[in-house]
């Protein structure tokens, strides 16, 4: 008995299980776990980097024709589209309007028919006037026949002189009544004059409401309607129009600008412009200046330049805002003229070099290009660059060569 109890300990001691293996098996098992875990978020992060890293989206310009050579930009300045001939056309009698015929974008010929106000009161007065008129005529007539009758027994009273049948006091009043006549009949005939003038004027009164378009345009604005009274002046407090229409002769558009004081030196008649429409950031249009107003204005410090299209266009309307760049006369001394023309956007440095991104079936490839003169927001390409070849102007800075992208 006693030896069989010391083998049975002496076998259950040999089923314990060593504390430090114990230990080691844990941490191995907790270090395959992390391991797994950190192949897991490596795999995740690749795959998200990738998915990030997908064809960027890029917008995308076309490079125009250099044209001309470069020119220089010796000064920028802001202003509007204003044009030379505008009117507000009023009434010139104070009167009810009784029709407008136009309306707003409305072109009209010059002498058209604008508005038509009440002239019953002034059909009336020139109707008066015709009537005095033939009423002072018609005492010509009666007066003529006194003044026939009178002259003919003024001779008779001579021809009895003659013979000795009659005095000399008879002759002298004969003499008078003609001479009386012919007075009357040259006083009617200057009131029938008056009465002509009278006449006039009641006609004009009524000419005076047909409103009618000094000149060829575009209506702009209609400031009154049928019912509404107008007048020259400002009456009535808010009641009274005193316009019917705005007029705008579209074909006297032209740019207004401010140029400060310290730069004006570098302006003058005749010098290239170019302008851009705030409406239109795109579209350069070539300009000139036309004149150069010969004042200042003390308070802003700046002389107002006037600018000529080269050529208008329907889109360019009155009171946009405008950018102008005034450009050097000359090419600059030994610099090539550009070939191309693209957004200054467009070029980027890279090792030090000028590059752009073109387009070739969905990728971008990198060319490396020459610049020319910068003119606003465009830079001129001399050599690398073709008209017609579409740049990348926008998109990530990263950008590769051969990469694929997608277009905006």
């Amino acid at each position: 008995m006693p030896e069989n109890s010391s083998s049975e300990r002496a076998d259950l001691s040999g089923l314990r299980i060593d504390a430090r293996a114990r230990s080691d098996g844990r941490g191995r098992r907790k270090k395959r776990l992390l391991a797994a875990a950190a192949v897991v978020i490596l795999f995740v992060t690749v795959v998200l980097l990738i998915t990030r890293r997908g064809a960027p989206l890029v917008a995308v310009a076309e490079a125009r024709p250099g044209g001309d050579p470069a020119m220089a930009t010796l000064l920028n300045a802001s202003g509007y589209i204003t044009p030379r001939r505008r009117a507000t056309i009023a009434a010139k009698i104070t009167a009810r309007v009784v029709d407008v015929y136009v309306d707003e974008g409305m072109v009209v010929a010059e002498g058209q028919l604008l508005a038509k106000l009440d002239d019953s009161d002034a059909q009336r007065r020139l109707q008066a006037a015709r009537a005095e008129r033939s009423a002072t005529a018609a005492q010509i007539a009666s007066l003529r026949v006194n003044l026939v009758n009178a002259e003919r027994e003024w001779r008779r009273q001579e021809e009895l002189k003659a013979d000795g049948f009659t005095s000399d006091q008879a002759i002298d009043l004969a003499r008078t009544a003609a001479d009386s006549l012919r007075a009357q009949v040259a006083a009617v005939e200057e009131q029938v004059k008056t009465a002509e003038a009278q006449i006039a004027l009641a006609q004009q009164d009524v000419d005076n409401c047909t409103v009618r378009a000094p000149f060829a345009g575009v209506v702009v604005s209609k400031d009154a309607q049928r019912g509404e009274m107008v007048s020259p002046l400002s009456a009535g407090g808010g009641f009274t129009r005193t316009g019917i229409a705005t007029i705008v002769d579209m074909a006297s558009i032209e740019i207004e600008v401010d140029v400060n004081e310290s730069y004006i030196a570098r302006v003058e008649p005749g010098q290239r412009v170019e302008a851009v429409l705030d409406a239109y950031p795109d579209w350069r249009i070539p300009a000139k200046v036309r004149t150069v107003i010969p004042t200042a204005d003390r308070q802003k410090a700046t002389v107002k330049v006037r600018i000529s299209f080269d050529k208008l266009d329907p889109r360019i309307l009155p009171d946009m805002g405008v950018k102008v760049s005034f450009l050097a006369g000359e090419q600059a001394a030994g610099r090539p003229a550009a070939k191309a023309v693209i957004p200054r956007e467009a070029a980027r440095t890279l090792d030090g070099q000028s590059v752009v991104f073109l387009i070739r079936d969905g990728r971008v490839e990198r060319r490396a290009v020459s610049l020319g003169t910068e003119t606003g927001g465009e830079v001129g390409v001399t050599a690398g660059l073709a008209p017609g070849d579409q740049v990348v102007i926008g998109g990530p800075a990263d950008l590769r060569d051969g990469q694929r992208i997608k277009v905006k």
